[in-house]
């Protein structure tokens, strides 16, 4: 690793200049593209290139490789605006990229900011309720266990969700995922048990997942490195608005129309709205057809054939073999409880052992025997690639450990309203989102972003989840939780714009979709590992609290699996302070765990390279 100094950010001129270029745009009509083309102006882009540029962008830490990437010329042969090498879905996207206007491109970015509110609103809603969901079918324990498969498929899903970008196309690549979020949201609104809701919520956030990453894919084939982390987080920041909404509609959900409807409502709303950014993805794709700049794919396989063919594209096997083992192991941290013997279990110990072969037989095939491999190998080489899979792991799994039952705690322990408990959550939405622009602009300016994770982004991460173990108990006042999140969501902003913007400054513009698709898959994962980690606290310390301290005449039964039998106490009897207390003990155990989880997260980010976003040779539309 090379010695590094640490470059103190200049908060004078250099920031003030965004602010007063665009303060002097103001004098014309204001509007949506207004915004948009100021806020192109204040970064310093313009906001089109010629054809060429736009086709080949190609990125690079490597001095040589960037000598050897001179631009081709502009020309309206198709051979010149695309790599007839690449797959068919890549050489659509770049023809279509030929064609786009400014206006278009200005269209799409608010069509996708549009995009992002209406699904944070619905997914806050959704996330909220599902407690009450589970309640309703007297199974408030597995509150936990609903998220374990759906994050841990949704994850998996993106590697051949990349390569399908690549071989099918964009746009019909992102109808599949709006089609696979509406049928989710179906199947929530009429699931008459919770085992019916996980499957539900593997096919929702599948779709919300696939929406996502499509949306990231295309902000990083539109915008230079330099730019990147702003617009990205330019496109998440809707979530700042949608906190403040979800709270009240979700308490009106449950006082009116019911959760059922609270679901429903959404297959309608959502695949209207992403209809016109579906238009516009294939309309030009469909011109860039029509004016003969990609051909159209022709195939003389017989349908055996083509099965075939696309079970070695989508490595059918490697999913299978990890989707299977990563599935089993997670399971026997959530199940153990409900086994007679529990660790000792031979259902459990079969779990553990067979899900840890299966991980251990996909590294073993997808090195050495798979014709088409999920993860670009040659960059798993690469210590920044590989330390800032770690960091993502350990960070999504610390994260999931403490936050799983944290608004159970607040609507029981703390007694706080529907309302009160979504804004304190999501306190951190609001911070990160907000706080995530400001790094955007802090790196389009500085450039560094190891030093701004490690000296920044992980301490005061590690400082707010280490206050909450003292006071995420039932003695303190609920005002130093929100403090506490405060910290955490200013860690989280810093790092999870440069853990993406990290992994794609180390690579060649072709292997964005592969490294951002396994990263998410790690995050993922990690979040599933972390959930079912608490699951599996959850279920196996708060009810031994419970009957420690609960009055000898308290149905424990009813009690442990149902909040709002939880919240029926008066707050000053015997059976309530026994479940506070209950609360308390448990919750010390998780933020415990996680803090010493965050240690890993820190260590990874100092074995980083210090990569300078400024010096990387990169074109954009923005």
């Amino acid at each position: 690793m090379s010695t590094v100094q640490f470059r103190p950010i200049r908060w004078s001129m250099p920031l003030a200049n965004p602010c007063i270029k665009m303060w002097k745009g103001l004098d014309r009509p204001f509007s949506c593209c207004t915004v948009m083309k100021l806020l192109s102006k204040a970064l310093g882009q313009t906001t089109a290139l010629d054809q060429t540029d736009r086709v080949h962008q190609q990125e690079s830490v490597d001095p040589q490789l960037d000598e050897k990437k001179e631009d081709l010329g502009a020309s309206d042969s198709g051979s010149d605006l695309v790599n007839e090498n690449y797959q068919l879905g890549v050489r659509s996207a770049e023809a279509a990229l030929a064609v786009w206007t400014k206006k278009q491109l200005i269209c799409t970015y608010i069509l996708m900011w549009i995009i992002q509110f209406l699904l944070a609103f619905s997914q806050g809603i959704s996330t909220t309720l599902t407690p009450y969901v589970t309640s309703s079918f007297q199974e408030h324990s597995l509150t936990a266990v609903t998220s374990i498969m759906s994050g841990l498929i949704g994850g998996l899903v993106k590697l051949p969700y990349a390569k399908l970008m690549d071989v099918w196309g964009r746009p019909q690549s992102f109808a599949l995922m709006v089609a696979l979020l509406t049928v989710g949201i179906i199947m929530m609104a009429g699931c008459n048990n919770v085992q019916t809701y996980c499957a539900a919520q593997v096919f929702y956030w599948v779709g919300y997942d696939g929406i996502l990453f499509t949306i990231t894919i295309f902000v990083a084939d539109t915008s230079s490195l330099r730019n990147r982390a702003f617009w990205i987080a330019f496109t998440a920041s809707p979530s700042i608005a949608t906190v403040w909404a979800y709270g009240p509609a979700t308490e009106s959900i449950l006082n009116t129309i019911g959760w059922r409807w609270g679901f429903g409502i959404w297959a309608i709303i959502l695949p209207i709205v992403c209809s016109p950014l579906f238009g516009i993805f294939y309309y030009n794709q469909s011109i860039a057809y029509k004016r003969g700049i990609v051909a159209r794919h022709t195939s003389d396989r017989t349908w055996i054939q083509s099965i075939i063919y696309w079970g070695k594209e989508f490595d059918v096997i490697g999913l299978i073999l990890l989707a299977g083992g990563l599935a089993l192991f997670l399971l026997a941290f959530s199940l153990y409880s409900y086994q007679a013997d529990q660790w000792r279990s031979p259902l459990t110990i079969c779990f553990f052992i067979f899900g840890g072969l299966l991980v251990i037989a996909f590294c073993m095939y997808e090195r050495f025997l798979a014709p088409v491999s999920f993860i670009p190998w040659h960059l798993m080489k690469n210590r920044t690639v590989i330390f800032t899979y770690t960091m993502v792991a350990s960070l999504y799994m610390a994260w999931y450990i403490w936050d799983s039952y944290f608004y159970s705690m607040l609507v029981v322990v703390f007694s706080t309203s529907v309302t009160v408990a979504t804004y304190i959550t999501n306190i951190y939405t609001v911070g990160s989102c907000f706080w995530a622009v400001v790094m955007g602009v802090v790196i389009r300016y500085n450039g560094r972003i190891k030093w701004h994770s490690f000296v920044f982004g992980v301490p005061i991460t590690i400082l707010g989840v280490g206050l909450m173990i003292h006071f995420r108990q039932p003695d303190q006042d609920v005002s130093y939780l929100a403090m506490c999140m405060i910290f955490i969501a200013f860690g989280g902003g810093t790092l999870v714009i440069c853990e993406q913007i990290t992994v794609m400054a180390v690579s060649e513009h072709q292997n964005i979709p592969a490294v951002l698709s396994v990263e998410s898959m790690i995050s993922s994962v990690g979040g599933s590992i972390g959930s079912a980690i608490a699951a599996a606290m959850w279920t196996g310390i708060f009810p031994e609290k419970l009957h420690k301290y609960l009055p000898a005449d308290a149905d424990f039964a009813s009690i442990y699996g149902d909040i709002t039998v939880q919240q029926s106490f008066p707050k000053t009897s015997d059976t309530r302070i026994a479940i506070d207390k209950a609360y308390g003990d448990t919750q010390k155990y998780m933020l415990i765990l996680a803090t010493c989880m965050y240690a890993i997260t820190w260590v990874s980010v100092l074995l980083w390279e210090d990569i300078d976003v400024k010096k990387i040779k990169s074109r954009g539309l923005f």
